[in-house]
């Protein structure tokens, strides 16, 4: 008999442990994969919050624009500054401006064919800009409390050039074949007006150079500045001018410090012709009879400008039917000049009123008994009629001998230009900018 146990072949019991595993696989098996899930989803939800934490938040309203305008113009004949501005002030601002202006510059004598400039902000008045002349600008701003008002230098970029000519008929056509305007011809022959007379003297193959600034504004050509020095060759003499600060006034002198100007320009315009000259008997064009013509004739453009010939006061103006519109000066107490037959007479003159030598007087016509357009100069000495050509007279006193070596080292860059060498351009600095091209 056999003890030992024999279970039999088909047995289940390894089937059975399966059973029993695996639910505890499934579950080990659910419990990866959703680890994995969450390990999976993680990086998402913090891409998602970064992504929500970037979003930029929208720009604030644009703001609008503020609408600048520049309106340029020039004043025509018969504008006032009421006419300029009164679309942007009440007549009670325009007292106002006048009166604050007064002392400034008076908005009375706002002149035709200057230039401004108006600024507006949205369409409202912001600033006034106008030339006074070539140098200065008269300038009307809004201010915190009303309006501010002030005359400023005119700002210009400032470039120095040598100008050089020959003379084949006049200055005036030099000056215009080397590219230049009337405008430097007019002030080289102020110039040199005490030593030679643009009309009477000039000759074929005569020459110049002159070392003048020439300005810019606002990138445009905007004139002249100053005529720092000059040369002119008439007739084989030379002559120099050399611009320098004496004082409290600049002048010309030539090399040595002698001043150009003296007591008399050698003619009261320049640029004409001579149609009648100084004689004790003339056939006169009109009365058809022999008379003196104590006088020289200018025959000129009507227009024209006339200059006094020195300093002085005016001790008669008016019109009379030969003489026509004529203003008398008396220079001093040995000179007197008489200037006839203007068209009319320059802003400001009057019986007694001071003039200044070159200053303009009146304008060339033919008014009383004229046969055409010209000034008929006269000039007297202690009461009788002379030559204005053969007036000798002193010239202004030179440099003092104590500024002599000053003087020099001032004009020695200028003499170097003239002579083809280099300038420094520091050295212009030692003559300030007070006497621009007129």
């Amino acid at each position: 008999m056999k003890l030992d146990f024999q279970p039999p072949k088909n047995t289940h019991g390894t089937p059975r442990r399966s059973r029993r595993r695996a639910p505890l696989f499934l579950a080990l098996l659910a419990a990866a994969v959703l680890f994995g899930l969450l390990a999976h989803q993680q990086p998402v939800a913090t891409t998602e919050a970064r992504t929500e934490s970037s979003v930029k938040e929208p720009p604030p309203p644009a703001v609008p624009e503020i609408r600048r305008e520049v309106v340029r113009g020039t004043v025509h004949p018969g504008d006032t500054i009421t006419a300029l501005l009164g679309d942007y002030f009440t007549p009670q601002e325009i007292l106002g401006l006048n009166r604050k202006s007064k002392k400034i510059f008076p908005l009375s004598g706002i002149c035709a064919g200057q230039p401004f400039k108006l600024c507006l902000v949205e369409g409202n008045f912001d600033r006034f800009e106008y030339d006074i002349n070539r140098n200065d600008q008269l300038i009307i701003s809004r201010g915190e409390e009303g309006f501010d008002i002030s005359r400023v230098p005119i700002a210009y970029r400032v470039e120095t050039e040598l100008v050089r000519g020959t003379i084949s008929t006049n200055l005036f056509d030099a000056v215009a074949r080397s590219g230049e305007s009337a405008e430097l011809a007019l002030a080289l022959a102020d110039i040199f007006a005490w030593d030679i007379d643009f009309i009477l003297d000039i000759r074929q193959g005569d020459s110049f150079q002159t070392l003048v600034e020439k300005r810019f504004r606002e990138g445009q050509p905007a004139g002249y500045g100053r005529i720092l020095a000059a040369e002119f060759n008439n007739q084989g003499q030379n002559y120099k001018a050399l611009l320098y600060q004496n004082g409290d006034r600049s002048d010309y002198y030539d090399a040595k410090g002698n001043s150009l100007r003296k007591a008399f320009l050698r003619a009261p315009l320049a640029f004409t012709r001579i149609s009648s000259g100084f004689t004790m008997r003339r056939f006169h064009p009109i009365t058809k009879t022999w008379k003196a013509h104590p006088a020289i004739d200018y025959a000129a453009p009507r227009g024209t400008p006339i200059k006094t010939v020195g300093d002085g006061t005016i001790i008669r103006i008016g019109r009379t039917k030969y003489n026509g519109n004529h203003i008398k000066i008396r220079h001093n107490s040995t000179y007197q000049t008489l200037y006839l037959h203007m068209s009319r007479f320059a802003k400001g003159m009057h019986k007694g009123k001071k003039v200044r030598q070159g200053q303009v007087i009146g304008y060339v016509g033919s008014t009383g008994l004229a046969t055409g357009p010209h000034l008929c100069f006269r000039m007297y000495k202690n009461g009788s009629p002379v030559n204005p050509n053969r007036v000798k007279v002193a010239a202004v006193p030179p440099i003092p001998a104590a500024k002599m070596a000053e003087f020099k080292a001032a004009v020695a860059p200028l003499l170097a230009r003239l002579e083809g060498q280099e300038l420094h351009q520091a050295s212009l600095a030692a003559t300030p900018e007070k006497t621009p091209v007129r």
